[in-house]
């Protein structure tokens, strides 16, 4: 069982990574962004960014991976539970990375919940530096896109 594979996320593993999302305790997705064509969207955007890993045919972890032609973005980064600690997601941040060098992006960023506990030891334990220097802000342009947290 801890045997994996690292692979380039196409649409086609839509329904398998949204079967991830949807397994994940504490979990959120968007209705318009997360769905099928959101996502299809962004893949077209970003092609060859994203990773999904498989184990024992299924997929277990996924990242969507993107930039806008100066720094690059983590979104949804998540491993399924019982497959935690394997270097699976450390091997997806690994993927990401090198796409986004090969399109000469040099900085990354990512947005962690301040209560995911295991989301944040997780970037810590591999190295990447917490901001305490600036404020998020975001502003909504379609109330359509709710927020479906998973229980």
């Amino acid at each position: 069982m801890n045997e994996f594979s690292i692979e380039k996320m196409t649409i086609a593993d839509y329904e398998e990574v949204k079967e991830l999302w949807m397994s994940i305790h504490g979990f959120a997705i968007r209705s318009v962004d997360d769905s099928r064509e959101g996502v299809e969207r962004f893949l077209a955007r970003n092609p060859g960014t994203s990773v999904l890993a498989r184990s024992e045919g299924k997929v277990v972890g996924a990242i969507l991976c993107g930039h806008d032609g100066r720094r690059g973005c983590l979104y949804h980064v998540c491993v399924r539970e019982g497959y935690r600690r394997r270097g699976i997601g450390k091997a997806m941040v690994v993927f990401c990375m090198n796409a986004l060098k090969a399109e000469k992006i040099s900085k990354v960023s990512l947005i962690a919940f301040s209560t995911n506990d295991i989301g944040n030891a997780f970037w810590k334990e591999i190295g990447w530096t917490r901001r305490e220097d600036l404020n998020y802000y975001d502003f909504v342009l379609n109330e359509e896109n709710i927020v479906r947290f998973n229980a």
